[in-house]
């Protein structure tokens, strides 16, 4: 089913597959009953991605079926926020009528966010001049008399940031506003009311914490900003520069006073860690100073190498968070040697799609 095809009314049908498919998937471990945490079935994501097709006079936003590989203009997309979906039409009827700012466009990517805000991120084939520039000011000007919307032009070895180039996001986690700084072209959770879910899920199973944290791959701090209130301190780790400085910024504007950013690879703290090699990136924190008992992880589709789940096998609680539920199974096999699971969760970050999220908590065998 194309995503532009997808019914309301199918969602409760495919959360169900979803959901067999992941007991089933994990049959042969030992695990405790399955959570499950939908999505809205429409409207859902805050991120999204489009090639241009450029028919004479005429744009389009295309996308290209999986199975065909043929193109397909979308008009209307049911996944994305209404936000992104009003911001096409209009961005486009003016795209249309500017010979600079269209030609040689030929990608836009759209970053949205709950509390209104958008960014546009067009993406060219041309070095982008100052008559670019002008035109697209003019162009972002009519957009803001009904949008709070920033936008960015990309091009070979060139960003051009008309104002910049990021959303301000709010989120209300149990009843507390967080507000997070989320850079375009960087990651972030695309499904934030599932992301809610999954913070206030983290908060819960960890909530009678003893000692300090230990994130790996903290991204902007989506995890370790909330989750602070439960610990003592909080140590995390990110390799993305663009993703330590956002991360600094909500730390500040969150008033966070007992967590720490190091820009560092999981690999790389670990030789840190057992003084391997000494990085100048750690100077101001003594490793020593923290006494982290819960390790919390969210790694990329290829899940954590052995070293790095060798390390936080030693850890008493594992929070393990995956967007792929094969390389979480390969992890658990050596996790487990050490560790029982005692929350398992299923959140539905990607609707009507084979993509699973899912979240594990382990606590070391007595």
């Amino acid at each position: 089913m194309r995503p532009t095809e997808i019914q309301a009314n199918n969602y409760v049908e495919q959360l169900k597959t979803k959901t067999n498919t992941l007991i089933d998937s994990f049959a042969q471990l030992p695990m405790p009953a399955l959570e499950i945490f939908p999505s809205e079935p429409l409207n859902y994501r805050l991120r999204a991605e489009f090639r241009i097709w450029h028919d004479r006079d005429d744009l389009h936003h295309v996308m290209f079926d999986q199975a065909t590989k043929q193109k397909y203009q979308v008009h209307h997309f049911p996944p994305a926020s209404q936000l992104i979906n009003d911001v096409m039409t209009d961005l486009l009827l003016l795209l249309r009528e500017n010979d600079t700012a269209r030609r040689k466009l030929f990608q836009i990517d759209y970053l949205a966010t709950l509390s209104g805000e958008i960014t546009a991120s067009l993406l060219y084939h041309k070095v982008l001049d100052e008559k670019w520039t002008d035109e697209m000011q003019k162009i972002r000007s009519a957009l803001r008399k009904k949008y709070k919307i920033d936008i960015i032009g990309r091009a070979k070895k060139q960003k051009v940031i008309l104002d910049k180039d990021y959303v301000t996001e709010e989120l209300t986690i149990n009843q507390k506003m967080f507000t997070f700084k989320q850079v375009e072209n960087s990651f972030t959770q695309p499904n934030a009311r599932v992301n809610i879910k999954m913070i206030e899920w983290a908060l819960d199973i960890t909530q009678d914490s003893q000692g300090d944290l230990l994130e790996l791959y903290c991204g902007s701090g989506n995890f370790s900003i909330p989750l602070a209130q439960n610990f003592g301190k909080v140590l995390a780790t990110e390799i993305s520069k663009t993703s330590v400085a956002a991360a600094q910024d909500n730390i500040n504007t969150n008033h966070i006073l007992n967590l720490k950013i190091i820009r560092m690879s999981s690999e790389e703290f670990v030789q840190a860690q057992q003084g391997v090699r000494e990085f100048r990136r750690l100077e101001g924190i003594n490793l020593a100073d923290y006494h982290c008992k819960t390790v919390l992880v969210d790694p990329p589709r290829a899940g954590l190498d052995e070293t790095t789940v060798d390390m936080i096998s030693q850890y008493e609680n594992i929070v393990y968070i995956s967007c792929n539920p094969n390389t979480l199974k390969l992890n658990l096999d050596t996790l487990l040697l050490t560790h029982s699971i005692t929350r398992f969760a299923l959140f539905d970050q990607f609707p009507y799609t084979h993509h699973v999220e899912c979240g594990v908590y382990l606590q070391k065998n007595s």
